[in-house]
């Protein structure tokens, strides 16, 4: 770990607002083994160590943070949740930036991100200089979660576009990056995809609880 960043303060920034259009209803609130989509994501990021943990809610705001009781995790609500992602980063950002000197961006959707995932993409952020952190799934798709310092919270609040992309892009020259297995990557936005988790998310499960997920660093 470098001297500067080991004992840099992580917390997780957890994109909770859409409405869920293409679900037909809210996706947050729906059930995998006996837990919401929602409480499943925020328990991740808790149990990676990330500290605050801050969920960014819209839709259905209220029913959402009821679904957060007892983890500890603080909200912020978007009111302009109806119009993209990217209000809600800025809100999130917003509310985590004099607390943290690194912010880690995570979709509440994908349920294959792993605690353990986390926690590497945290470790291999205080290892180096580099001011971003990326996952990579199957070696080419870049996704969230991905991890920011501090010293790009100025560009993530007036991105226009989609959950980070314009700032990868504009720092990939000194990124670093993990790499997942493209089966990981899998999220929750129609009934189809929530049906395919249901049917493989025993499967990648061991017997600790911990999902069967490896990564290997990459230079972007």
């Amino acid at each position: 770990m470098t001297q500067q960043r080991e004992d840099a303060r992580v917390g997780a920034l957890l994109l909770a607002a859409g409405s869920s259009t293409r679900m037909g209803k809210n996706k947050m609130l729906m059930e995998i083994n006996g837990e919401t989509v929602l409480r499943r994501a925020a328990k991740t990021a808790v149990e990676a160590g990330l500290n605050p943990v801050v969920v960014v809610t819209g839709h259905e705001s209220k029913q959402a943070e009821l679904q957060l009781d007892g983890l500890g995790c603080s909200t912020a609500f978007n009111v302009d949740h109806k119009n993209g992602i990217q209000g809600s980063v800025r809100v999130g950002v917003d509310a985590l930036s004099d607390k943290v000197d690194a912010v880690l961006i995570m979709l509440a959707d994908m349920p294959f991100v792993t605690p353990k995932m986390v926690r590497d993409l945290v470790n291999l952020y205080r290892s180096t200089d580099a001011p971003l952190i990326i996952s990579r799934y199957g070696g080419e798709v870049q996704a969230p979660p991905m991890l920011y310092d501090r010293k790009l919270f100025g560009e993530l609040r007036v991105m226009r576009r989609r959950c980070g992309r314009e700032v990868v892009q504009r720092h990939r020259n000194e990124a670093k990056a993990l790499v997942w297995p493209i089966e990981a990557l899998a999220d929750i936005d129609t009934p189809k995809d929530f049906a395919r988790v249901l049917s493989t998310i025993d499967l990648s499960v061991d017997s600790s609880g911990e999902a069967n997920v490896a990564g290997s660093t990459d230079e972007t």
